[in-house]
């Protein structure tokens, strides 16, 4: 037990580094569920429930000052406390966004309080022209979170597992069935939330063309996957050369001269 919450800690800070390595979405559910499978003994559960995870987590990012719920140790302690008490996706979710809400207080006090006096310190350093004393603030700054959020998971882990497993076991059938009805509905807020910021009139006809291709021709999402990508590179292929004829027409219209003669 200690040992996995050693290594479910190690995985938190290694997937926390983005703020002072820079973003690797190594801290996504998808990602951080393969490792928790990996130090759980449980490979093809923590895929299964990281996946599950990502789908409810994947419109929220940060966006200016605001700032998501975390989905790192979501992502680990939802998957890991499933795991351990045999429960299901439902679970990881149900455990998994409360989770994420209540870190989120934590972080946003260090992100509020601590940062900004590394950041005067940083703004000291750099009126001093001394930049290796900016570059450590940085990654004091960024690899404190990450303990910070590493030794959250390690001790909630070594402290929770059993008492979320005897509570698992109270919890009564209805409510189990109401969870597992609720795990269908979660992924398609987190794709509600995503769509909301993308979807436009270019980008719209694609989005209803697979929902057409998986609703009535019963494509499975691979296939459907790898026909957008096709249609990708079409697309692309078609813009760039259009784009490349664009200057050969105005050029013999004498709207713009065709710089290329001149090499």
């Amino acid at each position: 037990m200690i040992v996995q919450a050693i290594l479910l800690g190690i995985v938190a800070f290694i997937a926390q580094s983005e703020y002072a390595l820079g973003t690797s979405l190594l801290s996504r559910p998808i990602v951080t569920g393969l490792f928790t499978g990996i130090v759980l003994g449980d490979i093809k559960t923590g895929i299964i429930m990281g996946a599950t995870l990502e789908l409810a987590f994947i419109g929220s990012f940060s966006v200016g000052a605001s700032i998501p719920p975390d989905v790192v140790t979501g992502g680990i302690l939802g998957t890991a406390f499933a795991i351990t008490a045999g429960a299901g996706t439902e679970t990881a979710l149900l455990l998994g966004l409360p989770i994420a809400t209540l870190t989120l207080i934590l972080k946003n006090i260090y992100l509020g309080l601590l940062i900004p006096i590394m950041n005067h310190k940083a703004d000291d350093y750099a009126a001093e022209g001394n930049y290796k004393g900016v570059e450590r603030m940085h990654l004091c700054a960024g690899f404190g979170l990450s303990l910070m959020l590493g030794l959250i998971v390690m001790i909630s882990f070594m402290v929770g597992s059993k008492t979320i497993g005897n509570l698992l076991a109270m919890i009564p059938e209805f409510v189990q069935h109401g969870l597992s009805v609720a795990t269908g509905l979660i992924p398609a807020l987190g794709f509600a939330m995503l769509a909301r910021l993308l979807i436009n009139k270019k980008v719209a006809p694609y989005f209803f063309l697979g929902f057409a291709l998986a609703a009535y021709l019963e494509i499975p999402v691979t296939g459907i996957a790898i026909f957008g990508a096709i249609v990708a590179v079409v697309v692309v292929n078609i813009m760039n050369v259009r784009s490349n004829q664009a200057p050969q027409v105005q050029a013999t219209t004498g709207e713009v001269v065709d710089n290329d003669e001149d090499f």
